[in-house]
Parts: C-alpha cells; structure tokens; sequence
C-alpha cells in the first residue's frame, strides 16, 4: 500500500455534472444514472454513499462525505482498490472504481447527458486495456512503426497507408503479442496512441462519423505534441488550483515533471508521461508486467540525475542500467525512500523553473466529448 504523505485536509468532493436544464431530462438523467450506479454497488439513496441533487441548470452526483472520508481520505484514490477489496484485473471492478474516482473529483467534471458520461467511462476503461497490453522500446528519436500499415514523411510524420484501419494499425504498433515485434517510442508519443486507440475504438461505437474523420486525417499526417493536446484532450486542474497530488482516476493521463536541471537536458528525459491504470498503479511501457507505483516511479525520476552520461556527439544521455541499480537499493533502505519521497512527492514548480518543487503534476488529462450531438473534438480539415 503506497504511504499516505499528502495533506490529510478534506476537500467536499464536487463530482460529476449534467448539464442538462429540462426537468424532462433530468428526469430520465437521474433515473438513467441511479440504475448505473447501483449496477456498481453505489446506492443513491438517503444512506447510500452517493449524494444526487438537482439544480435548474443541472444534476450533480458526488461521493458523500462518510464515504469519501473512508475511502479516499485527502482525496488519495491511490489505495482506494485495496480498501474496497476490488481485483485489478475484473472489468467490473475497474469500472466501480472509474466510478467511485469520478464521484470524488474535487472539480466539477461536466456532462451534457448520460450517454457522454458512459462513453467517458468506456474510453477511459479501453485506455486501461490499452495501455496494459502496450510494450515498447524507448527510443524517442527513433523512426519505426510497422511497415505493412505505416508511412513516414519528416513533413506529415507518421501515417497510417492507405486502406489500412487506423484502429489495428495502432494495435500493430503498440501491442507485440500482435507483430511479435517491439516499437521505439518516446513516452509522449505512447500515451497519445494508446489515449487514441482508445478515443478511436469508442467513436467506432457510439459516432462513426467521427471516427471516419480521425482516419481520414490519420491517412494525411500526424497530431502530435501540443496540436493533440488541444484536439482530442481535456485538461482538468491547474497550477493556480491544482488537484489533490494522490488524485488520479483510472484512465487519466499524467505527467511526472524532471526537476533536476542537469538530468532533463538528456533528451527523453524531461518528464515522464504515463496512464493511470488504477490499483495505486501507472503504466510502464517499457516493462508492462511491472507497472510503476508512485513509490517507484517517483525513486526512478529522482535517480536519473545520478545516471548522467555523455555521448559520442556530447550530448546529455541517460543510463538506464544506473538508474535500475539505484532504484534497487533505494527501496531495500525505508529511511532513504521516505526521504527521496519527502523531496519528490511535492507539486512541481512551473516549466523552466528547477530550485523548487517535486515531480506531481497539479493536472490531469482524459478524453473530450464524443458523442454526436455534443461532441467537441475538432479534428483538423487536413
């Protein structure tokens, strides 16, 4: 169980938002919503752990303060699984704790309806899917992807060819136990196939259409960086009011920030983007059959400043064999663990900024809307 060093304070949990302003329809929201929430043994009633309230404008669901308290005290999820006794790898179980995480946002998470809401969950359960079954080779200046389904041009990057399915060719690219063969990413670009596999696979459900224009453009260039960011992710938090530093909800992307000046000059390096696959436990791409903790992942990005190496052309370069050997014998010493977590397991400082802060995000990223009627991924004409 990962050790309890965030800030015991209770914050009222906001939870989830319909926005949804005719009494007709938040009607049939409610009665919708309390039939899903029993399915995942969340009672709505007076002394059930769910709170249902209704507005003119909206219908709110939140985690009651009892259960919160429980469950999730300082709004830490990370050991939420182990105290409700839930199995990692029950699809009914990741789904309960979707739910229990999304009920205790400290920030409003909005909807327009239910059916926004259950394709939310959804995507964020296939992301889970995804990111477990993807192993890579980290590489970020590689250029590699399966040759049967995948072009590349240093003007557009990567492509899927034509008439090939954008969903198997991202399969084929993260997933070996399809190609039998490992593909060399940066863990930036991972996040984003396997955050679009996901968007993809759900779109192929619920809005076809839209799935039809992210393989269109998929077919004419890449969205990658910054441009996938804004196209296909919503941000929620912020350094001004950041998130709970052991909130994380099952499917979130997150970013664990570098802050040792000389170590994130190695390129690669920076930062490390992972997913959240619930059970205290993030995505490793690298090694899928030893997710990190936050234990774990935290002692890695710390030693990586004790792994500094040149290389032929002087660049900054990292060792990885250091880095393991050093990890290893921090975690046999508790004294030296609780104090790299002491200095780490702290909201980072602002980009460009080294002489303070830890490694924690104060954000975190899930997918937009997807559904036809409120769907606002704008995906780019070409």
């Amino acid at each position: 169980m990962e050790q309890n060093i965030f800030s015991p304070v209770y914050r009222p949990a906001v939870g989830v938002r319909f926005l949804v302003r005719s009494p007709r329809a938040r009607a049939d929201t409610a009665v919708r919503l309390r039939e899903w929430l029993a399915a995942q043994h969340l009672d709505t009633g007076q002394h059930g752990p769910v709170d249902l309230s209704a507005s003119s404008t909206a219908l709110r669901a939140r985690l009651r303060c009892t259960a919160a308290r429980a469950w999730a005290p300082g709004c830490n999820t990370l050991n939420l699984s182990g105290i409700l006794g839930l199995e990692p790898d029950s699809p009914a179980d990741l789904q309960r704790e979707i739910a229990i995480g999304l009920l205790l946002s400290p920030v409003a998470l909005d909807f327009p309806d239910f059916d926004e809401f259950e394709s939310a969950v959804r995507i964020r359960m296939l992301t889970v899917e995804a990111a477990r079954r993807t192993v890579l080779d980290f590489a970020p200046d590689a250029i590699e992807r399966p040759e049967d389904c995948w072009d590349y041009d240093a003007q557009t990057g990567f492509t899927v060819r034509a008439g090939h399915n954008l969903i198997d060719a991202l399969k084929k690219a993260t997933q070996p136990d399809l190609t039998g063969r490992r593909y060399a990413f940066s863990c930036y670009r991972a996040t984003e196939y396997v955050m679009l596999l996901a968007i993809a696979q759900e779109a192929a459900q619920s809005n076809p259409s839209l799935l039809m224009r992210i393989q269109s453009l998929a077919h004419q260039r890449a969205v990658q960086s910054r441009e996938f960011h804004e196209v296909y992710l919503r941000e929620y938090g912020s350094m001004r009011s950041p998130l709970p530093l052991g909130y994380f909800v099952p499917g979130d992307r997150v970013w664990f920030r570098n802050p040792d000046a000389v170590s994130a000059q190695a390129e690669g390096y920076e930062g490390s983007w992972v997913i959240y696959l619930g059970a205290g436990h993030f995505a490793n791409f690298w090694q899928s059959n030893r997710p990190f903790t936050l234990t774990s992942k935290c002692i890695e990005i710390f030693h990586w400043r004790h792994a500094v190496r040149t290389d032929a052309e002087g660049n900054p370069v990292i060792d990885e064999d250091e880095v393991a050997r050093r990890v290893a014998d921090s975690l046999t010493d508790p004294a030296q663990t609780r104090a790299i977590l002491q200095r780490m397991q702290r909201a980072r400082a602002p980009r460009g900024v080294f002489d303070r802060g830890g490694c924690l995000d104060t954000t975190r990223e899930c997918a937009r809307w997807i559904r036809p009627a409120s769907c606002d991924i704008a995906v780019p004409a070409n």
